[in-house]
């Protein structure tokens, strides 16, 4: 089950103006399912997004960033789960603009002015018929209150539909901040396979959104790490579109990106503590470093080390696993002796080897906790980084090994 994460309660997120939501069950992989999600966007929105850096790239992907780029003004999404449509060619190509394409005849624009989006299985033909049949149930059920149904038709393996809303004064006008995200496993920065959508009703210009989308990333998704796998599909796409009448510019940006950050933050930490099979959601706090990157680096050393991740999930205080993990993290002049390593409260390690303080039914008691805290002081210079990642449990085994079944 979900680590300490309650499902979203409808009545709690709040709709954009300027932004419509409709919903079908396709039959993509499933009968019965909501698969299948359209957002429309009010004329003028505009619309960011980054992207997963794997090279072998899904086509929806491809072909999102192509009609990003063609700057007609976007003015629908397009989403399905159950299929991927990644490392299928060409004809995965063009199972992704014939999918805008339709879009686009229903709801009145160009195909360029859609953007698709794809998560399930990789290297299986897009279901493209099913897809063109769902998609009238999906335009006419489209509203601005769908945010609750729209977070569970993008789910995959997922337990917990993840969406959340928050409000910020801007200038003395409320100004709204909406999003929904998916995510359990191939969780791995840059980004993870998880796709996230995040909408306001404030004015802001493509530029200065791209931007903050970038930064919202960097400051949630590419800080999470589940099994270490970059998914071909990820996607976070910043939708605005001044239905509020709220402009903001580089005076009003701080505000606004806080609040972008704070969804963004808590989407990702949902998609960590919904990792496939985690019993523990685990922060890793790496301090004193040089510069960010190495902390970084430290970080993830530890988040994706097996023997770290499966020890969490048996709350067996083998700590030194932690210890061999920052060792072979890459940091040539690393200097052990400096170094101070923490569970929660507990200091375990200190000038090179076990703190003269640490006993094991402490490290014992801290882990058997559901959240727990890694905190490593590296004794270099004033730079940090904040990770969260979770344990490796028997069933994130069985989930991934039956995954097309």
């Amino acid at each position: 089950m979900p680590v300490n994460l309650s499902a979203p309660v409808a009545g709690e997120l709040l709709p954009v103006a300027g932004v419509e939501l409709g919903i079908a069950a396709a039959g993509i992989k499933r009968v019965n399912r909501k698969d299948l999600l359209v957002i429309r966007l009010a004329a003028g929105a505009t619309v960011a997004g980054v992207f997963t850096s794997n090279r072998f790239c899904a086509a929806p992907v491809v072909v999102a960033r192509e009609h990003l780029a063609a700057n007609q003004g976007i003015r629908a999404l397009v989403v399905n789960t159950g299929n991927a449509n990644a490392g299928t060619g060409e004809p995965g190509m063009q199972n992704a603009r014939a999918t805008c394409a339709e879009a686009a005849r229903l709801l009145g624009c160009a195909p360029e002015q859609v953007l698709p989006f794809s998560t399930g299985v990789i290297m299986e033909p897009l279901p493209l018929d099913r897809i063109v049949a769902g998609l009238p149930q999906a335009v006419a059920n489209l509203g601005s209150d769908n945010w609750f149904d729209a977070a569970h038709a993008i789910m995959t393996t997922d337990i917990v539909a993840k969406a959340v809303s928050k409000q910020v004064q801007i200038n003395g006008q409320t100004v709204t901040v909406t999003g929904i995200s998916k995510g359990s496993g191939m969780i791995h920065p840059n980004m993870a396979t998880m796709l996230g959508y995040i909408a306001t009703d404030a004015a802001i210009a493509q530029p200065l959104l791209q931007q903050m989308v970038k930064q919202a990333a960097d400051a949630s998704f590419n800080c999470i790490t589940v099994d270490g796998d970059t998914s071909t599909n990820d996607a976070l796409m910043l939708l605005a579109t001044g239905a509020s009448g709220v402009q903001v510019g580089e005076a009003e940006r701080a505000a606004m990106q806080t609040a972008i950050d704070a969804v963004a933050i808590s989407l990702a930490q949902a998609i960590v503590r919904d990792g496939e099979g985690a019993t523990k959601f685990i922060t890793i706090r790496v301090e004193g470093g040089k510069d960010t990157a190495e902390c970084r680096q430290i970080g993830y050393a530890i988040a994706h080390s097996p023997l770290v991740k499966t020890a969490f999930f048996a709350s067996d205080p083998n700590l030194g696993r932690i210890l061999a993990a920052i060792g072979y993290a890459g940091v040539a002049d690393l200097d052990v002796a400096k170094l101070r390593l923490y569970l929660d409260e507990v200091l375990v390690a200190e000038h090179g080897g076990r703190a003269a303080s640490y006993r094991e039914e402490d490290g014992q008691r801290v882990m058997r906790q559901s959240d727990i805290g890694i905190r490593v002081v590296l004794g270099r210079g004033a730079a940090s980084a904040t990770l969260w990642t979770c344990d490796f449990s028997y069933d994130y085994v069985k989930i991934n090994a039956s995954y097309r079944s």
